[in-house]
């Protein structure tokens, strides 16, 4: 039985925070019900939107979504969580605000993802983000890749255009396979800027994590987080 309860601060998205507690639950070496990792979650597609706050189309308190994921950490931990995660990266402008709202460990996913990439593909220097285009504008990688030498390198605008178009559409359950194309041949480009892999860093892309074509490897995030949650909570 596990010894752990895991929090999720969830809901950004909602597709992306079911498709993280499904690679929990088929990444757990369970034989019964009572072998899977007891979570906790808080699936709130009601937090104000980080794209909209972090490329200044809103402005006011209202809209800032750090209070709103302070709450749901608080709410979790006295719902008896042990550690929090947040399965979106763009979230992680927030982190803070979540941190001091708790006295439990509130997992960083850009962190780990780095940590992870340098221990498991040492080899790796310059890594393809995608993800979305508010990470690029405040630099949400970069501290945490240049902690352990890594390089992150973004799309073209063109590129990112479609990365986006993308984003949105599985936020609003509509891919389809003419947009999948598009954007598998567009970041197929990446190859001629010299990345040794492609980097999911948008939860959104995750959820499509099997329908990349690339030549390039693929590095997902929510699946290193996936994997992370039930090392500690098996």
């Amino acid at each position: 039985m596990s010894s752990k309860v895991v929090g999720v601060i969830g809901g950004m998205g909602p597709d992306a925070t079911l498709a993280f507690m499904q690679r929990v639950i088929e990444l757990t070496p369970a034989q019964d019900d009572c072998d899977h990792i007891h979570m906790l979650v808080d699936n709130n597609p009601k937090v104000p939107s980080r794209l909209k706050a972090l490329l200044g189309e809103s402005c006011n308190e209202a809209e800032n979504p750090g209070p709103v994921i302070a709450e749901m950490a608080a709410r979790l931990e006295i719902a008896g969580a042990d550690f929090l995660v947040m399965p979106c990266n763009t979230a992680h402008h927030y982190h803070h605000y979540a941190q001091k709202a708790v006295r439990i460990p509130v997992w960083h996913l850009i962190e780990l993802c780095a940590e992870v990439i340098r221990r498991d593909h040492p080899a790796y220097a310059k890594i393809g983000v995608l993800a979305s285009s508010a990470t690029h504008d405040i630099h949400l990688f970069e501290p945490h890749f240049a902690k352990h030498g890594l390089i992150p390198v973004y799309p073209s605008r063109q590129v990112q255009t479609i990365v986006m178009q993308l984003i949105v559409a599985v936020k609003a359950g509509k891919t389809d396979e003419q947009l999948l194309n598009s954007y598998n041949a567009a970041v197929g480009g990446f190859v001629e800027q010299g990345v040794d892999c492609l980097f999911l860093g948008c939860s959104e892309l995750s959820t499509v994590w099997s329908r990349h074509t690339q030549v390039l490897p693929v590095v997902d995030s929510l699946q290193i987080l996936a994997e992370a949650v039930v090392a500690a909570a098996a």
